[in-house]
């Protein structure tokens, strides 16, 4: 199946996304400073999810409304559908997160599989925090995690930082 690609400028950087049949497949970010982004889009599905990206950037969405698609076990996948259920704004614990899977044991593997999501921001691993609080672990570096809740904070709760 073709994959296709479009970029976007973000107030965390480019962001790449990738279709796949009918679905969004990845979103990731992208450190390269010079790739021009995109004005137009192939496809309606990377149109519509630029164009959602960009309104959760404005402040105006908390939940996207595009199909995604992305491959792993079934406990991946099992994380991946947990992850959609913390609420825009909010952040879980990877204990938490472990517990709501329904195995404390299995805390690991839960951050494991948290760091293996593809599709940042629309599956929202950055909700995902230390027991302590703390920011741990992110594949698009710790900044963008911070940059990202703060965001929310911002417009869930009127705030302006996380701590």
């Amino acid at each position: 199946m073709n994959e296709l690609t479009a970029l976007i400028d973000s107030p965390v950087g480019i962001l790449k996304l990738d279709q796949t049949g009918d679905a969004i497949s990845a979103v990731h970010f992208m450190d390269e400073k010079d790739i021009a982004t995109n004005t137009t889009f192939p496809t309606i599905q990377l149109q519509d999810c630029a164009t959602q990206l960009v309104e959760y950037f404005q402040g105006s969405r908390t939940v996207f409304g595009f199909a995604i698609a992305q491959q792993g076990t079934v406990f991946q996948e099992r994380v991946w559908q947990q992850l959609q259920t913390v609420d825009y704004g909010k952040t879980i614990s990877y204990n938490q997160l472990a517990i709501k899977l329904g195995d404390p044991k299995c805390i690991r593997a839960a951050g494991t599989a948290n760091g293996r999501n593809n599709l940042a921001i629309v599956v929202p691993c950055h909700r995902v925090i230390g027991s302590d609080r703390s920011l741990t672990g992110y594949a698009g570096g710790l900044w963008r995690k911070q940059w990202l809740l703060e965001h929310e904070a911002k417009f869930a709760h009127g705030v302006r930082t996380l701590f």
